[in-house]
């Protein structure tokens, strides 16, 4: 399924009152869940087009703990990939707690299909959380880093 696709059909979700959404299509099955107000996105392999399967019992979703309440500016991720601190493995991260930063700074990487996106500051002032570890898949939308 196109990534543009999915990232739409996850923004209707969290924007609506529908709390689960399942869409089957030749290439898979995409099954996004609102518990929360977090969104899940589950995703399953390519569907054999020859053999029909029976539909699986749908398993209960565990509710998910409310994250603590974050007070300052949120930068989130605009995209779904592997957050990364740092250029490359061995190289110093880009900002830490406490780094003041201007609007255009770069304050990570999030690598999606194989490409390396820089993310920037969209505002000045100081990193007081970095909010999600080195190597950590991230969602799209997910917050990232807390700028007061």
């Amino acid at each position: 399924m196109d990534l543009r696709k999915l990232k739409t059909l996850i923004d209707l979700v969290s924007e609506s009152n529908v709390s689960e959404l399942e869409i089957t299509e030749a290439e898979g099955k995409v099954r996004i869940v609102k518990s929360a107000g977090v969104v899940q996105q589950i995703v399953t392999a390519p569907m054999a087009a020859a053999a029909p399967a029976a539909a699986p019992a749908a398993a209960p979703v565990a509710e998910l703990p409310a994250p603590p309440a974050v007070v300052g500016h949120q930068v989130k991720s605009p995209m779904v990939g592997t957050f990364y601190r740092a250029s490359s493995p061995g190289a110093r991260p880009f900002i830490e707690v406490g780094a003041q930063v201007k609007e255009g700074d770069t304050l990570c990487i999030i690598e999606a299909m194989k490409i390396l996106n820089e993310i920037e500051a969209d505002k000045t002032g100081t990193v007081t959380r970095i909010l999600a570890e080195n190597g950590q898949a991230v969602e799209y939308g997910q917050p990232l880093f807390v700028i007061e």
